[in-house]
């Protein structure tokens, strides 16, 4: 039998989350509801989805909190994140991508859009990169084939958005990459994605790679570049980000 994808459905308000539901029943998906954290942390324990839909605004713990705590779990820290929300100014999205959510959804969306967005995050969780697969920038080094990641021999953990950013990135380096470019690469070409996005997550990519990250150059009014001018500098001499 043909797997369909479970997605979580972190949502109160039983009229949206019901709504979301036949939809992704529709869709080819495999929904599961949770009306608030409790109910969410359970469905969790039992099995886990391949995607994340989660409101912010939910009965005691918030939807940002919880996309914290699950980017923080080892069993959960892989899995897409799709925030829902009616809050759309740009600190709030920032927020919510810096919480770790993937990509977010601002209410009222069209269910199409939503289908489309779920899709995306699910194509790009998949595996690209062939099992031998290995790029070698300075004293950085990724493996794809093990999904590891390691500077100057000392192991590093990276999301599943970063981890193919620096892929990207490791495999082109010394070229300047534009936001829209890192869109279409990394994100994908049919994604409905913001260009401020990119700069959430290589935020993110330097702060994981800590010493490394200097390597993660911005070219102003161009974009960002992997240089391996950095990877010359032992850690123990390179100064920690502020």
């Amino acid at each position: 039998m043909k797997h369909l994808p479970r997605v979580l459905i972190v949502e109160d308000e039983p009229a949206i989350a019901e709504l979301i539901q036949v939809n992704l029943k529709h869709g080819g998906f495999t929904p599961v509801l949770a009306y608030d954290s409790v109910a969410a942390q359970r469905e969790l324990d039992a099995e886990l989805p391949d995607v994340i839909l989660l409101d912010w605004m939910l009965p005691g713990q918030s939807g940002l909190s919880l996309a914290r705590h699950w980017r923080k779990q080892e069993r959960t820290k892989g899995i897409p994140i799709l925030m829902l929300t009616a809050r759309g100014d740009e600190p709030d999205k920032v927020a919510g991508l810096d919480a770790g959510a993937d990509d977010y959804i601002t209410k009222p969306f069209s269910t199409q859009e939503l289908l489309a967005r779920i899709r995306a995050v699910l194509r790009r969780r998949a595996p690209e990169e062939s099992p031998g697969d290995r790029v070698t920038v300075g004293a950085l080094v990724l493996d794809a084939g093990t999904h590891r990641i390691a500077w100057q021999s000392q192991e590093l953990k990276l999301g599943p958005t970063e981890f193919k950013l620096l892929h990207h990135l490791m495999k082109h380096p010394e070229r300047v990459h534009s936001r829209a470019s890192l869109l279409d690469k990394v994100w994908g070409d049919h994604v409905f994605i913001e260009e401020r996005t990119v700069d959430v997550h290589v935020k993110r990519l330097r702060e994981a790679l800590g010493h490394a990250g200097a390597m993660v150059e911005t070219v102003r009014g161009a974009g960002y570049r992997l240089t391996a001018t950095m990877a010359k500098i032992p850690a123990a001499a390179a100064s920690p980000e502020s």
